[in-house]
């Protein structure tokens, strides 16, 4: 993931204004919340190098960070560890790679609506990409390689929903640029975009 254009971060997400509920304090006495997810990772799986290539779609554990600096407005941090993913080729296999996509973004968080709390949310993504392999043929007529760094804008929905005191079920959906240049024997033939949608899942706990 390169051509990356350093994304900068945090677009601003306008609207309107806050009306504080019960729950307001806890920006000041409970600022951070913590979320445990399951995200569906959907890839685009675009690329210009004519080789049709794509990886496969999964289901990924996640956790983040949040802290509310004011009762809407908060920063998170996406974490999960790295994932292995088969690399195709026009549906055949022809390799594997591992990514570690962390995330962050800054989000308003829509007060007045009881336990109901919607969010919007933009920032940057960072992917390193390791653990490139090709299959021996692969790998003996063409030299792949793939740039291990993307560098991409996020933008994100979701709710949290307070079912129990301090306790939330989340549900949270992510577009995220994640590209990587591909080349064979040292000169770049193009590049494949992954750009998946994050579909999650969870339970949260402010504290």
């Amino acid at each position: 993931m390169r051509t990356r254009r350093f994304a900068t971060a945090a677009t601003a997400i306008l609207l309107a204004g806050a009306t504080a509920w019960p729950l307001s304090s806890q920006a000041q006495d409970m600022p951070f919340l913590v979320r445990v997810r399951a995200v569906d990772l959907q890839s685009a799986n675009t690329d210009s190098t004519g080789l049709d290539l794509s990886i496969n779609n999964k289901i990924i554990p996640e956790i983040d960070f949040s802290y509310f600096i004011t009762p809407q407005w908060a920063l998170e941090l996406v974490l999960t560890y790295p994932q292995k993913q088969t690399v195709r080729a026009g549906g055949t296999e022809i390799g594997s790679l591992k990514h570690l996509p962390p995330t962050l973004t800054a989000q308003y968080h829509f007060t007045g609506l009881g336990a109901f709390q919607p969010y919007l949310g933009a920032g940057v993504n960072y992917t390193r990409f390791s653990n490139v392999t090709f299959v021996p043929a692969v790998q003996t007529a063409l030299q792949p390689s793939l740039s291990k760094n993307s560098f991409g804008l996020a933008l994100q929905v979701g709710f949290d929903y307070e079912f129990m005191k301090n306790t939330t079920f989340n549900l949270d959906v992510k577009k995220v640029q994640i590209r990587t240049d591909v080349s064979s024997a040292g000169t770049k033939v193009g590049t494949f975009k992954v750009d998946p949608w994050l579909i999650g899942v969870g339970l949260g706990r402010r504290f």
